[in-house]
């Protein structure tokens, strides 16, 4: 029997994000549209991938979304010589006390939280960052033989940096459409930072308190299936994927001019589950056009590559997504 969707769940949801930005409004000064987007993903059961130069708060932020929502949180600072024990776990040897017997014990691993921040991923090799995307995906983790499911709700937030690149290893572009979401934060206008100095240099410390749960987040996933979305939204939004690929016929020619490989299925399915979420957090119990919009640069930025014409013309792939969006209105 088809599951139809709650008003009062919409409604609730509605409700706690605004008490969630509220919260999160004590410790960190402005970047709505980033904690927006942040929480849209952790709805949708998607990961983010967040690039921005260091000092903008982005651990804080994490952090402090996990505090308001009652989740369990870890971060792991990504370095040349972290191994995938290291983010998984490792097996011990460990001796019972009163038989003597050993025994090998696996110790779980950081990955092993609600909330993982992995902290400038790039700055370790493919295999330990295939290590955390494997979790990812498959939201368990196996060791020695035996597999761990991952605690639910699970989400990760990977941190980049983008003026830094010596010694980094960058991510290969199918581990990157594994995040839902490439988010880049920008700097605080200049209110916003004498508002963080401010804050930030006192004495004063917020009193922070849990206004969701994992419970909700889970119910609030369960809710987004559920949203029905009309065929001509998901239309426009396959449509819109297919533009980005070169060899397609929906192509513009400044696609096939400037893009080498354009965006797979996953970025369709993003589009429409992040529409659905981001109309839910209005209270609208079905996503337009315009949400898929609002979200489509994040969702496609990272799914396509430009080629040397772009480069050579100073064109850039959120370049090519904004046209593409002023010609699709």
């Amino acid at each position: 029997m088809e599951q139809t969707t709650s008003p009062e769940t919409v409604e609730e949801l509605h409700a706690g994000f605004h008490s969630l930005r509220e919260e999160i409004g004590k410790v960190i000064v402005g970047q709505d549209e980033i904690i927006r987007q942040i929480f849209v993903s952790m709805i949708c059961r998607g990961h983010v991938l967040l690039v921005g130069v260091p000092g903008l708060a982005k651990t804080l932020l994490i952090h402090t979304i996990s505090d308001a929502i009652d989740l369990s949180f870890s971060r792991i600072q990504f370095t040349p010589d972290l191994m995938p024990s290291d983010i998984t776990g490792t097996e011990i040897i460990e001796e019972d006390a009163t038989t003597g017997r050993r025994q090998f014990k696996f110790v779980k691993g950081p990955v092993f939280a609600s909330v993982v921040l992995a902290d400038e991923i790039n700055r370790t090799p493919p295999k330990t960052q295939a290590a955390l995307l494997e979790a990812m995906q498959e939201h368990r983790v196996t060791a020695a033989g035996h597999t761990f499911n991952l605690p639910e709700p699970f989400f990760v937030l990977a941190t980049q940096n983008p003026i830094e690149q010596e010694g980094t290893y960058p991510l290969p572009e199918a581990q990157l459409d594994r995040f839902m979401f490439n988010l880049w934060l920008d700097y605080p206008t200049f209110d916003q930072e004498v508002d963080i100095v401010r804050q930030t240099t006192s004495a004063a410390r917020p009193e922070k308190k849990h206004v969701m749960s994992g419970a909700d987040i889970q119910r609030f996933q369960t809710l987004i299936r559920q949203i029905p979305v009309a065929d001509n939204v998901i239309e426009y939004a396959v449509r819109l994927v297919n533009k980005t690929r070169p060899a397609g016929d929906l192509a513009p020619e400044f696609v096939k001019d400037y893009i080498s490989y354009g965006a797979g299925p996953r970025a369709s399915q993003y589009l429409i589950l992040g529409a659905k979420a981001s109309a839910a957090l209005e209270g609208r119990l079905t996503p337009s056009i315009e949400d898929v919009n609002r979200i489509a640069v994040s969702v496609l930025r990272h799914r396509i590559v430009t080629n040397f014409n772009a480069e050579a013309d100073g064109v850039s792939g959120v370049d090519v997504i904004n046209r593409m969006l002023e010609a699709s209105v």
